[in-house]
């Protein structure tokens, strides 16, 4: 093993997303196996993972765009985030670069393109992992908000420029781009960087027309494990949803087609459009949010997860878990979801995003009985996980 220090970089010291609990859990992964690790994230209380002899914390205690009290304050560090550059320059210059790297694992929520001035151009080898799509897409997600499809335009060309494809205001959609744009100028990315990693292949087909072609890419799954014990998902008939309630997740879609095809639909989490759900499909049981143990009770009494979403996604792990799990898994064929699905055998496929087609696929799920995830689990393993991190981060010392 070549590698002895990682300098992993991210928005975020607490877990409240997949992106951030992906880059604490390395941390700790790489920790035990006697890597020295320097977190440094911009805010958020670290987390306990994180408490390591070989764990050293840095968290600029800074707020995220999305809490900043001051939006005038979120607009400037979220274009160029000035102590995160410092501070992240200072930790860099302290290692070797004989045998340190640094891993991104994402600057958009609150550290800024300014720290691509440490990742593009410094001495140290860098391996950026792309949680989202920040480094084409101005909203991060290849997603037409307004129009609620899948968006296919050239990140910031006249297409682009010229349309309004954000949640919010058209001002937001200025805000976005006039980041992105920094982001390629000073910010050096994704220009200037030589290792990234996508953690699906719908995710590298959306991303690679707008990565160099001399940048080496490499496919590193996120870490999965067992929540729980195995499900006789056979037994079961609640269908559950697990998320956010906003038009891009699908949950509405998943209401609607779930009273059509007459199946008890239970929602995990909250948003926008849970009073429209409580409408369209009034048996619908909605929990909140609720904790990871809670979350993997109610997947305990799940016939099947629908994954629902309208858009791309990038690796997600709900569905990653039922199925661990035994629960099988109803998604779109365009979603990153699909790619651990075989239709029929532990989850059901389709096409299109109509309302009767998926009740139809509800309705198919009867047909889904026992199956066998071990080849799944074994390559979501968190041990598979750190020996693929090792390999990539030797591979880029070597």
């Amino acid at each position: 093993m070549r590698v002895r220090n990682v300098l992993i970089v991210g928005d975020f010291a607490d877990v409240n997303g997949g992106q951030a609990k992906v880059a604490i859990d390395s941390a700790r992964l790489l920790a035990d196996a006697g890597v020295q690790v320097a977190f440094f994230a911009a805010s958020g209380d670290p987390d306990p993972k994180l408490t390591h002899d070989n764990i050293r914390t840095v968290c600029l205690n800074q707020h995220t765009l999305a809490d900043n009290p001051s939006r005038l304050n979120a607009m400037t560090t979220g274009l160029w985030n000035r102590m995160a550059l410092h501070v992240l320059r200072t930790e860099a210059a302290q290692l070797d670069p004989a045998n340190s790297v640094i891993h991104c694992h994402g600057w958009a929520k609150a550290l800024s393109p300014s720290v691509g001035r440490v990742l593009a151009s410094g001495p140290l080898r860098v391996l950026y992992t792309m949680h989202e799509y920040f480094l084409a897409c101005p909203n991060g997600g290849f997603y037409d908000y307004r129009r609620q499809e899948i968006c296919t335009r050239r990140p910031l060309s006249a297409a682009c420029l010229s349309v309004n494809c954000d949640a919010r205001h058209v001002s937001h959609k200025v805000w976005r781009v006039a980041r992105s744009a920094i982001a390629r100028g000073p910010g050096l990315m994704p220009r200037g960087l030589t290792d990234v990693a996508y953690i699906s292949k719908t995710q590298l087909q959306a991303m690679q027309p707008s990565l160099s072609k001399s940048m080496r890419l490499h496919s590193l799954p996120n870490p999965v494990e067992v929540g729980g014990p195995a499900v006789d998902a056979t037994q079961n008939e609640n269908f559950v949803f697990v998320g956010r309630f906003s038009p891009e997740k699908g949950a509405l879609h998943f209401a609607k087609a779930a009273r059509l095809a007459g199946v008890q639909a239970v929602f995990v989490g909250d948003g926008p459009e849970a009073e429209a759900i409580r409408q369209a499909n009034p048996k619908a049981r909605i929990t909140g949010w609720l904790d990871a143990a809670q979350v993997q009770a109610e997947l305990g009494q799940a016939r099947a997860l629908v994954f629902p979403s309208q858009w791309y996604e990038c690796q997600p792990l709900v569905p990653i878990e039922a199925l661990l799990r035994g629960v099988p898994v109803v998604c779109g064929r365009w979603t990153a979801a699909a790619e651990v699905v075989e239709d029929g055998v532990n989850g059901i496929l389709h096409d299109s995003r109509d309302i009767k087609t998926m009740a139809d696929s509800l309705r198919r799920v009867q047909q889904i009985g026992h199956f066998d995830s071990s080849a799944l689990a074994a390559q979501v393993s968190p041990k598979q996980h750190l020996t693929r991190l090792i390999e990539i981060y030797d591979g880029m010392l070597g």
